[in-house]
């Protein structure tokens, strides 16, 4: 039961399947649609996140293809339950999380002179796009600060008032939310009954297994649990959904074991700790057996397998971490360790499908060397 489960879930993320996507921008926006939201990331000991994201499900895929779905109003950048791209037909389902930034319901966003705001606002009326680098004393005759100016940009950007349109780099353009929505969009706040639902059909198609602590990280209002759990109850009632036994408040749809094929893969990802199929960690212990943690923001001496070690995916397994850094100036991929769990039967074919995801990895962070280092088993 629980490979049919894994193989459910890695099918719904892109993972298993060779061609899950379309090619190049299509597919990346394709890929933004199904999982429902990519999490952006500025850590740069590799290509990041949002890329890396995309690159494992994506043929073809480009960086620059965020900026272009971007400009063509397919996606937009907001919060998840992180800072993140999503499909611009879901832009409605953000809108609640606006409101409770601009009712000052948000502490972070409370203390921020009014003033302010209005006068950013009103320059990126009047003068166009803006970036934060742009808000200096000699923006504004010397009264603005940049702290504080930024936390009103901030905010303008939460409560929706601005928006962004590109990234420069990892730098932020803005632009007001009237100049960037495409025509037509429904902008209509859904009540908390149509959210809820929204969560619960985005974690279904992206993930397959979801658990109620998936469906509800970081809805602290106790509304959107108690509206959840009613909404799961009714669909399991109805025969829609199925409650597992062997998972803690787990839930699949009831024919979805029935649409998974069975042939399992042996293609390797090395995947990104901000990747959609891993960033919820108790799930991923409790359906993979496969107990991860991001190592970066841990003391050195507390360390076990790296700062940013990757987890390794071996068809429908995750078989252990890499560790890896780009050296883009010497064009060298340096893999600083590998920590691979108890041995199993098929280490051949494992082998070389690592070496070759490898090296593909490499040239998609614009290496074209690979430097190993270390390689242990875990004990």
């Amino acid at each position: 039961m629980k490979s049919q489960l894994r193989q459910l879930a890695l099918a719904r993320q892109g993972l298993l399947a060779t061609h899950c996507f379309a090619e190049g921008a299509a597919g990346a926006r394709q890929a933004i649609e199904h999982l429902a939201y990519v999490q952006i990331d500025t850590i740069s000991m590799i290509e990041r996140a949002h890329h890396h994201v995309l690159w494992s499900r994506v043929p073809g895929y480009q960086t620059e293809h965020l900026n272009q779905l971007l400009g063509e109003r397919h996606i937009f950048e907001y919060w998840f339950h992180a800072a993140a791209y999503l499909p611009m037909r879901d832009y409605r389902f953000a809108l609640r999380r606006m409101a409770a930034v601009r009712n000052n319901n948000v502490p972070y966003y409370r203390e921020i002179n009014s003033n302010l705001i209005r006068d950013i606002l009103q320059r990126v009326r009047d003068e166009g796009p803006l970036r934060a680098r742009h808000l200096d004393s000699s923006a504004n005759g010397g009264w603005w600060n940049f702290g504080p100016s930024k936390r009103a940009l901030e905010k303008l950007f939460m409560q929706g008032d601005l928006m962004v349109s590109e990234r420069i780099g990892m730098e932020k353009v803005y632009d007001l939310r009237e100049r960037l929505l495409p025509a037509g969009l429904n902008v209509q706040e859904p009540d908390i009954n149509d959210f809820v639902a929204y969560l619960l059909q985005s974690h279904l198609r992206a993930h397959g297994v979801v658990t109620l602590e998936q469906l509800i990280h970081l809805h602290t209002d106790k509304a959107v649990k108690s509206a959840m759990c009613q909404l799961l109850a009714e669909q399991v009632h109805s025969g829609i959904l199925r409650q597992l036994s062997d998972m803690p408040n787990a839930y699949i749809e009831t024919t979805a074991l029935d649409q998974t094929e069975s042939n399992e893969s042996t293609a390797v990802h090395l995947l990104s700790p901000f990747d959609n199929a891993v960033i919820h960690r108790k799930r991923l212990e409790q359906l993979f057996a496969f107990e991860y943690r991001l190592e970066c923001y841990i003391p050195p001496a507390k360390r076990e397998f790296g700062y940013f070690c990757l987890p390794i995916l071996f068809g429908n397994r995750f078989v252990g971490r890499i560790d890896c850094k780009a050296h883009r100036r010497q064009k060298i991929l340096e893999v600083l360790s590998i920590h691979l769990e108890t041995e199993w039967t098929d280490t051949n074919i494992f082998t070389q499908q690592l070496m070759l995801k490898l090296q593909q990895f490499a040239e998609f962070n614009r290496c074209n060397a690979i430097e190993l280092r270390q390689v242990a088993m875990a004990s």
